[in-house]
């Protein structure tokens, strides 16, 4: 029999104080890692790679998939996600050269994650890890490390943890690509992180506190927090959740889209969000309960939301999401700081 686990009251959960804390975590990943981000873009850019390949599961994971949509789109190098089991289960050499490995982990300590670096590593490739334990095996393994400085993180759920990976692969690509909007962009996302925080998206909880499924639905940079979005919402919520990219979820999936199905839009100011926006209205006009964070709306988003470089846009969407989340699994009944069959470190072989 699982004992059953105190519910805590109101918003005074861990997930909840510690997402608050990314504004504070993030200027200092910024502030720390300065000087280790430029002399690694400098040598990227004398010896690009060839190929680079993201290593991660989880949140790390979609914080990987944020990092491959910035390399493609800003450097213009080709990004592939490592399959862990590769190495961990199959044993399988690496014959991979001129690579990039990029590690992201908040514990560092994963087996499978660590095989798979090394077996990179053996081939050649020069391996950067993004971790939050510098302690770690895995940050001591790595060429360069970069310290997440999200300070400890004791819900199961990972907030700021996250939200630090993002602006890892942000600062990393703003650096190497020697693109100054991206910097200013992330000089000013500490306290744009504070104000998005408190933004109400109580919406969300009202349309979704007796769901079962939904649609999150976001494309390009925004991709990576739909991702993490229906993450949360399985392992905090008990609530089913699929991500899709607002192209891919043409492709079948809409089909089950219609009259009070719940779906959550992330949009962009660029393009890539008028894609989203595009797929939000088709599916409103089925009478589907949608709930859009519009960047290119501002002040009339549907939910508020800061507009500001596309980029950087879903960074502040998901501190504002975590909050709303939060106060979801509370309503629904449910301890988002100990959701039942999960524990922080997850040691995947």
């Amino acid at each position: 029999m699982i004992a059953e686990i105190q519910k805590p009251v109101s918003g005074a959960t861990l997930m909840a104080s510690e997402a608050a804390e990314a504004g504070a975590a993030v200027r200092r990943l910024l502030d720390a890692n300065g000087p280790a981000l430029a002399a690694l873009a400098r040598e990227l850019r004398a010896a690009p790679p060839a190929l680079v390949v993201t290593c991660a599961r989880g949140s790390s994971d979609h914080s990987a998939t944020y990092g491959k949509y910035l390399i493609e789109t800003m450097i213009g190098v080709p990004v592939a996600s490592a399959a862990p089991s590769v190495a961990s289960v199959f044993a399988a050499s690496v014959s991979t050269t001129r690579a990039l490995c990029i590690a992201v982990s908040q514990s560092g300590r994963s087996p499978d994650l660590l095989a798979t670096v090394k077996a990179y590593q053996e081939a050649g490739a020069r391996v950067v890890a993004f971790v939050n334990d510098e302690e770690s095996p895995l940050a001591a393994m790595a060429d360069t490390t970069i310290g997440l400085k999200a300070g400890p993180e004791r819900s199961v759920a990972a907030t700021k943890s996250y939200i630090t990976a993002l602006a890892a692969f942000a600062a990393l690509v703003a650096e190497w690509a020697q693109d100054e909007a991206l910097a200013t962009a992330l000089t000013a996302l500490p306290e744009q992180l504070e104000q998005a925080r408190d933004f109400d998206w109580g919406a969300v909880v009202e349309t979704l506190r007796d769901a079962t499924n939904l649609f999150v639905i976001g494309r390009g940079y925004s991709f990576a927090v739909a991702q993490e979005a229906a993450l949360k919402f399985k392992e905090t919520c008990g609530l089913h959740a699929e991500a899709f990219s607002a192209a891919e979820v043409r492709h079948g999936p809409m089909a089950i889209v219609g009259e009070g199905f719940p779906v959550l839009a992330f949009a962009t100011s660029d393009a890539a969000g008028n894609s989203v926006r595009e797929a939000s209205a088709e599916f409103a006009d089925r009478g589907a309960r949608v709930c859009l964070a519009d960047a290119e709306a501002a002040d009339a988003s549907p939910l508020p939301v800061l507009a500001g470089h596309p980029a950087i846009e879903p960074i502040l969407m998901v501190q504002s999401f975590y909050p709303m989340v939060n106060a979801l699994s509370l309503a629904r009944g449910n301890n988002p700081d100990a959701p039942l069959y999960l524990r922080k470190v997850t040691e995947t072989r």
